[in-house]
């Protein structure tokens, strides 16, 4: 049986309940149509920032059993797998134009999850080949330089690289639920030394006079919204290369569509009132996904508290199991975050491209493969 495979420029031309529909329970909450949509309707994605929508349907007898969010890019903005070198490459030594390219990934979300939603049922690894199949007709049938599939569960990216895509490594660091009853079962998996150190992060948190409030649902109002989305502009205008991704129309949009998917941390001083810390971040029915964080003040461990201690906490209150904090950040495997693999999956139409980079990511995994052997040998926690 043939799959047709087929773009949309919005993804308004796909309906609603027939996407969602092929989510599976568990899959995270920014591959709803809504948070799709939000992305697009509030103006965060548009041709003129370098992002069109071309959203993929895969069909089987006119009924579509597969669905993945994709875009055309004319940068590398807002993505995460950076590639930056190779587009320098592409063009000094090859003399070719690197963008547009074509992306399939959830836009400003480094967050592992499934690329290709397929129906319940489906030969999954029939669609994935289809998948692949379709990337490599239409970056050639539009002039293309290639496509990128960013983030993708391990399972999705193996088969991907079977069909073609050649596997891009990288480390983020997670924390994983080992069935803790509370969090002083999580800190004695660690040494004293380091389970003194976060008491004493969390205590100097409350002896600095601030609570901690967690938001969701319909506690959100409008006034928490703007409190948290004035922490995420002064974090992104802080630093040069912060980008101001988001807008407060978007958060707006989300907080009536999906509330139950946003939580909001907002560190306040419990004299005043006053919200001086806060995070967004996104909640799924088994993990927690920590994304934009900010201060108005300077003081210590607001950031260990808002952004990890006060995750890690809801997960084993909440039965979560995984918690990913975003991207980067070695400090991270102080406070029980652990180093876990990423993966995304390339392919380059130009073969004089397609080689050097295959290369290139050969020497990069073995790099960090051999990184993540010798964080084994001294795991900062007990087994």
């Amino acid at each position: 049986m043939s799959i047709a495979f087929r773009t949309h420029e919005s993804i308004r031309e796909i309906d609603e309940t027939t996407w969602d529909s092929l989510l599976a329970p568990g899959d995270p909450p920014f591959m709803r149509w809504a948070f799709l949509d939000a992305l697009e309707s509030s103006g965060c994605i548009s041709p003129e920032h370098g992002w069109l929508p071309a959203h993929i349907t895969l069909s089987e007898d006119g009924a579509i059993v597969g669905a993945t969010p994709a875009y055309i890019k004319g940068n590398s903005e807002g993505e995460f797998v950076f590639d930056h070198n190779w587009a320098r490459f592409a063009h000094q030594s090859l003399g070719i134009d690197y963008y547009p390219k074509l992306i399939v990934a959830v836009p400003f979300t480094p967050a592992v999850g499934p690329r290709l939603l397929c129906s319940a049922g489906s030969d999954r690894e029939q669609l994935l080949a289809a998948l692949a199949a379709g990337l490599q007709r239409f970056t050639q049938h539009v002039e293309l330089s290639g496509a990128h599939v960013l983030f993708s569960e391990p399972e999705q990216s193996a088969a991907l690289t079977g069909a073609g895509l050649v596997q891009r490594l990288g480390i983020q660091y997670h924390w994983r639920n080992r069935d803790y009853a509370d969090f002083e079962a999580f800190l004695s998996r660690f040494n004293s030394k380091r389970r003194n150190q976060i008491r004493r992060e969390r205590r100097g948190f409350v002896e600095q006079g601030l609570s901690m409030e967690l938001l969701s649902g319909d506690a959100l109002t409008p006034t928490s919204m703007d409190e948290a989305f004035s922490f995420y502009v002064t974090t992104v205008g802080k630093y040069y290369y912060g980008r101001r991704y988001l807008s407060r129309e978007f958060f707006e949009e989300l907080s009536a569509s999906m509330p139950e998917a946003i939580q909001l941390v907002l560190a306040r001083d419990s004299s005043s009132g006053k919200a001086v810390a806060g995070a967004i971040n996104w909640l799924g029915t088994r993990s927690l996904y920590g994304r934009y964080w900010g201060s108005c003040e300077d003081r210590p461990y607001l950031h260990f508290n808002v952004c990890y201690y006060a995750g890690i906490e809801y997960c084993i209150e909440h039965g979560l199991q995984l918690f990913e904090p975003g991207a980067g950040g070695e400090h991270k495997l102080a406070r029980g975050f652990e180093p876990t693999l990423t993966y995304s999956n390339h392919w380059l139409k130009d073969s004089r491209l397609r080689v050097a980079i295959d290369d290139f990511l050969g020497r990069e995994g073995d790099a960090i493969r051999a990184h993540l052997e010798q964080e084994a040998k001294r795991p900062i926690l007990k087994p």
